[in-house]
């Protein structure tokens, strides 16, 4: 017999990520029980997960697992001893320009990593509810879309609503490719196999414990930049616009789902800010200047391979089905991140 359990236990793979150690805080302060296996490997996750262990709510709720999704031995004996109640799927490579360098190393985490997670639930808790984290990338560079400029931003001519699921798929990047055959995988273990699995499409998801990278988190990396008084590359003109959200409010669609496992159990939702929360680089820029009252240097590049214009996300499907949507405004939001940037220069000495 497996060893018992609470019954609130949440398992998150890629914990020790800036949206894990959040979620993990956001549940443990509603009285779950939080696993967290993570191999510890990207910048800031040493960090984050000793900010987690001192938070007062984690005395006894936290348990800590150093692994990797790829090994799946070690994987499957985890998910084996832990039978959780949820499991939010986190783990992964995270950038567009790491797939490209190195793509067989971004399948093997963000594919063949997700089919071991899945695996290890079919065979060995599949009465457990897995989230897993996809991404607005799965939609490709959308090219068909028309798009056209009002005060000076990008915006899709007939889509006042933004991009729904029901958008064509298209892999564009090994980073696409993998995390695609990841959501796609989620969805039809549902399907097949019966598992409970949501998948959701995040857009833009920022906010406090990210350290961001000019090649992905691009709102805590304006951010970070301009409060150390970095330099900002900005690639194509700048007015490219995306929907942001706040990891608070993502937390909340973990929640939402959970609590409505039923309508979400098999469906792809897309979880972003939406169109009432939209940043241009340009306004992202001009808010932090504001804010800061500073002149942030600019240095101006050719637009990247696949940089979309714009990307807006309909909200419409996870409003309905999961009584969910944002709370917390763009500008209320990066000034949250301006805040906590600003009191943890510390953690950010690497960029001297």
């Amino acid at each position: 017999m497996p060893p018992s359990t609470p019954h609130h236990h949440l398992l998150i793979t890629g914990g020790a990520g800036f949206i894990g150690v959040n979620s993990a805080r956001y549940f443990a302060a509603r009285g779950w029980h939080i696993t967290i296996l993570d191999n510890l490997s990207r910048r800031g996750t040493a960090d984050n997960l000793r900010w987690l262990r001192d938070q007062p709510a984690m005395a006894t709720r936290l348990d800590f697992i150093r692994g990797d999704i790829r090994d799946r031995p070690a994987l499957e004996a985890a998910i084996a001893a832990a039978r959780p109640e949820v499991l939010l799927h986190l783990a992964a490579q995270v950038a567009v320009t790491t797939s490209v360098t190195d793509p067989r190393e971004d399948f093997e985490i963000n594919a063949l990593g997700t089919f071991n997670v899945l695996e290890a639930v079919r065979q060995h808790s599949p009465e457990t509810f897995v989230i897993t984290a996809s991404t607005n990338k799965v939609y490709g560079k959308l090219e068909e879309l028309g798009v056209t400029e009002r005060n000076g931003r990008y915006e899709y001519r007939d889509l006042p609503g933004g991009v729904s699921e029901t958008q064509q798929l298209d892999f564009h990047s090994p980073y696409g490719c993998s995390k695609g055959t990841a959501d796609q995988y989620s969805l039809d273990y549902a399907r097949i196999y019966g598992l409970d699995t949501v998948t959701f499409r995040q857009s833009c998801i920022y906010g406090t414990r990210q350290f961001g990278i000019e090649d992905q988190g691009w709102v805590a990396w304006f951010t970070i930049a301009a409060v150390l008084g970095k330099a900002i590359t900005l690639y194509g003109d700048g007015k490219q616009i995306r929907d942001v959200l706040y990891v608070d409010d993502l937390a909340r669609a973990y929640e939402a789902a959970i609590t409505h496992r039923d309508q979400a159990r098999g469906q792809a939702f897309n979880i972003g800010g939406g169109p009432a929360n939209t940043l241009s680089l340009r306004e992202l820029l001009a808010h932090l200047e504001q804010r800061l009252q500073i002149q942030i240097p600019l240095h101006w590049a050719d637009w990247r391979p696949g940089d979309q214009p714009v990307f807006v996300c309909n909200l419409d499907k996870a409003k309905q089905r999961l009584d969910w949507q944002p709370t917390i405004s763009a500008h209320d939001g990066v000034d949250q991140l301006i805040d906590w940037v600003r009191d943890h220069r510390h953690l950010f000495d690497w960029l001297a």
